[in-house]
């Protein structure tokens, strides 16, 4: 679907800048400063057109000192594998997908604030298709789908701005800011913004494992707004719940719906992270097990380790069941060594918990094998 112009309410504007504040006031390592000295210009020190990085490496710009002016155009011009897109500081209203084909993909925010570049669209599950064939269903509704193997991005957020008022009536509201399906795919200093389905960590098929890395990210939503199959960790990872006025008592939402295949030992790991809420106290729950009709023998997995979860998390009853069939006790859940009020241990059955000789076996160098992400650096 082409680009259509950005609408103006003062909730859309809310959803892109208003987690701009809750991730500055954020006690985390800030997103990597350009130099003092780096050149002027819309793409600072990652060069320009008419001075390149490599020969590989494309400039988007929105006013049209890039090679291009849409981040789809320029992944459509990026065939083959290694490509780095550069993006400048501006709001990119569309659409992309990254095939499998195009892998070794890197996208970087050129300021090295992600809050200046936005990738956003807003479509949801329940919108219609414009040429009638339907909906376009939760995979369908994301702004940004990655299939490739090796994509990494710098800097960049990731929205979708769908309201549940834009579908009045319509159960169709996860709205999905990124689909990441690729293995080894990473994202360092990056925001996701949505309501429902904020990002879908997933695989390309029930028997790949991808592998996902997410460090110093803030990821902002309401209901199951961290879910999907892949084997995904986050560090020092911010998950903001959002307030709601369309119910009138919790719960709100969940944090986290992982729906890990069974024959994977390894599902989502947050580490180091902090939860924190827009939401009265105890009005979400950290997780609930996802198992799709896609994969019923599905087992999800989730670890929230050495991790600060404020008031808004319900301490007595974090986790909920999805399906009456699946019940969160007879899923891979656990916590070690958590604080903040919303880990307070006052229903000992409710919060499982590691021993330290299973702790050992939930760090990011035994989920993510012989991938190094956390290595990288920005070019």
């Amino acid at each position: 679907m082409p680009p259509h112009p950005p609408r103006t309410s003062p909730g859309r504007r809310a959803l892109l800048t208003g987690a701009g504040a809750a991730l500055a006031a954020l006690a985390l390592p800030p997103a990597p400063a350009l130099a003092a000295d780096r050149p002027a210009g819309p793409f600072g020190r990652y060069g320009s057109p008419a001075a390149r990085l490599t020969g590989r490496t494309l400039y988007v710009h929105p006013g049209g000192l890039g090679d291009h002016t849409s981040v789809r155009a320029a992944v459509d011009a990026a065939a083959g594998t290694g490509w780095t897109l550069v993006l400048a500081p501006g709001t990119y209203r569309e659409t992309v997908a990254v095939g499998a084909a195009r892998t070794g993909m890197t996208w970087i925010g050129a300021s090295g604030d992600a809050r200046d570049v936005v990738v956003v669209y807003d479509n949801a599950a329940g919108t219609p298709k414009p040429d009638g064939s339907g909906t376009y269903g939760t995979t369908g509704s994301a702004t940004v789908t990655l299939q490739a193997a090796d994509f990494t991005a710098h800097a960049i957020t990731f929205a979708n701005d769908f309201l549940r008022s834009d579908l009045p009536g319509n159960p169709g509201t996860q709205a999905v800011a990124v689909k990441a399906q690729g293995d080894r795919s990473a994202f360092f200093h990056c925001r996701f913004l949505g309501h429902q389905d904020t990002l879908y960590a997933d695989s390309t098929s029930l028997s790949a494992f991808a592998r996902q890395y997410f460090a110093h990210c803030y990821v902002e939503g309401d209901v199951d707004f961290v879910f999907g199959r892949a084997t995904a960790v986050f560090e020092r990872c911010h998950f903001r719940t959002l307030a709601r006025t369309d119910l009138a008592g919790a719960p709100y939402g969940f944090v986290f719906a992982p729906s890990t295949a069974r024959a994977n030992p390894h599902g989502f790991l947050a580490s180091r992270c902090r939860v924190t809420s827009g939401a009265p106290d105890g009005f979400y729950e950290l997780a609930r097990p996802w198992v799709p009709g896609s994969d019923p023998t599905a087992w999800p997995s989730l670890v929230v380790r050495e991790s600060v979860l404020g008031a808004g998390v319900d301490a007595v009853a974090p986790y909920a069941d999805m399906r009456a069939e699946h019940p969160w006790q007879e899923q891979r859940f656990a916590e070690y060594r958590n604080t903040g009020r919303g880990a307070a241990v006052t229903v000992p059955a409710n919060r499982p918990q590691l021993t330290p000789a299973q702790a050992a076996t939930a760090t990011r160098a035994v989920y993510l094998g012989d991938w190094r992400p956390a290595a990288e650096v920005c070019p």
